[in-house]
């Protein structure tokens, strides 16, 4: 399945995708905001078909720009869904993550029913922060040392949400 933004393309990660992926993990703008990935770490926990978790490839002109990932809580008494992505330093700044967000987040919503959605970039991440902003989310709450980073430090996180008469189209 591919879902569809104004400049992206969400696309099922594939292994073709998995040496880019690890690349774009690897540059300092991105790897500030995320853990250690290899290639093996890639395969496995990004591109290998997952029961908890969806994976897309975000392309912008037919290129590889970077990662969407979205997990969804079933148990109908708290039904929603979560999403989390990383961009390319060259395909920063320029709305596509957002595009990608807002993809994600209508098929979530009028696709598969969910009314709530949340996303967690890490507190000090102002520039993520100020973009889910600007779709709609709203800070929930700190999630105190939330996510262990590659130089071993435990990051907090903005606990932010979205209810889906709130998703800025």
């Amino acid at each position: 399945m591919q879902l569809h933004g104004r400049a992206v393309v969400l696309r099922p990660a594939r292994a073709d995708d998995v040496e880019r992926l690890t690349a774009i993990l690897a540059e300092p703008s991105v790897a500030a905001w995320w853990p250690a990935f290899d290639v093996e770490r890639v395969r496995t926990e990004l591109v290998a078909e997952r029961v908890d978790e969806e994976g897309f490839v975000i392309e912008n002109d037919g290129a590889v720009i970077g990662y969407l990932q979205i997990a969804e809580e079933t148990d109908a008494e708290f039904r929603h869904a979560s999403i989390d992505l990383f961009l390319a330093t060259d395909a920063q700044g320029r709305g596509l993550g957002p595009d990608a967000i807002r993809a994600a987040a209508i098929h979530l919503i009028e696709g598969r029913g969910h009314h709530r959605l949340t996303i967690d970039p890490a507190a000090d991440n102002a520039r993520a922060i100020v973009a889910y902003a600007k779709l709609g989310f709203r800070p929930v709450g700190i999630l105190r040392s939330y996510q262990l980073m590659a130089d071993g430090h435990w990051a907090d996180a903005l606990l932010m949400d979205l209810l889906a008469p709130e998703l800025v189209r």
